[in-house]
């Protein structure tokens, strides 16, 4: 009886997901033995990994960031224009989201996204400290990003879809909240190069981001690659 029902929830979300222009997604797999820093999770040949606690926030805010990921450069790559409304998915501090609100000023508004009600304390810390009032606190889940329907002009991600435990899920709920034209900025640490100090599993190569892009009514705009350590991905919401 429950393996019937399961297998009903399934069929009803492919035809769900066909109907909103999604591919069907890949079968998530689960694997005992696996790499320390993933969660034993499997999607489109990656493992998934896993997510960076609030109590190692202080990361987030290092001194040298700045200088290692050149986010002045990352601020200046995002389409994201005055008056506007943005998205920073996995906001964590709010390390990016200040800067975004300054972008898109006081017409505009920035949504931060998180998981963890930790991280949105010390999110509204900072932007109390920054004079930051065009802003809004949200907390997700690990499948729905809480945001209102077609809310917001630019999702900005960085380095956080890799950390997504049920990407497909939530990647169809950053969809549900992009306006028609919307652009997404994602942001990953270049796999192919060796060189980028971090773990294998919180980087990502252009091919694996693209092959999960297929997976979603997604239409790729453009790679940039103007940052030390990091790809810049834009796509768009495909019209349907």
């Amino acid at each position: 009886m429950i393996v019937t029902a399961r297998k009903s929830f399934l069929i009803l979300c492919c035809l769900l997901a066909a109907g909103a222009g999604f591919a069907q997604p890949p079968d998530y797999t689960y694997r005992a033995e696996h790499d320390p820093d993933g969660i034993g999770k499997f999607y489109a040949g990656r493992e998934i990994a896993q997510v960076m606690r609030h109590q190692a926030a202080d990361w987030l805010e290092r001194p040298e960031r700045q200088q290692e990921e050149r986010t002045d450069v990352l601020l200046e790559s995002i389409p994201l224009h005055p008056g506007e409304s943005a998205a920073d998915i996995g906001a964590g501090t709010g390390y990016m989201s200040w800067r975004l609100a300054k972008k898109t000023g006081d017409k505009g508004r920035v949504y931060c996204v998180e998981i963890q009600q930790e991280m949105l304390d010390l999110l509204a810390r900072k932007m109390t400290e920054h004079q930051t009032t065009n802003f809004q606190s949200v907390l997700g889940t690990v499948t729905d990003t809480k945001l209102p329907a077609n809310s917001v002009d630019v999702v900005l991600m960085v380095d956080v879809y890799h950390e997504f435990d049920h990407p497909y899920e939530m990647m169809q709920s950053i969809l549900r909240a992009l306006k028609p034209g919307g652009r997404i900025v994602w942001v990953e640490y270049r796999a192919e190069d060796p060189e980028v100090p971090i773990k294998p599993l919180h980087k990502m190569s252009q091919a694996q981001v693209r092959k999960e892009a297929a997976l979603l009514p997604l239409q790729w705009v453009e790679t940039i690659e103007k940052l030390p350590r990091q790809h810049i991905f834009i796509f768009t919401k495909k019209q349907t």
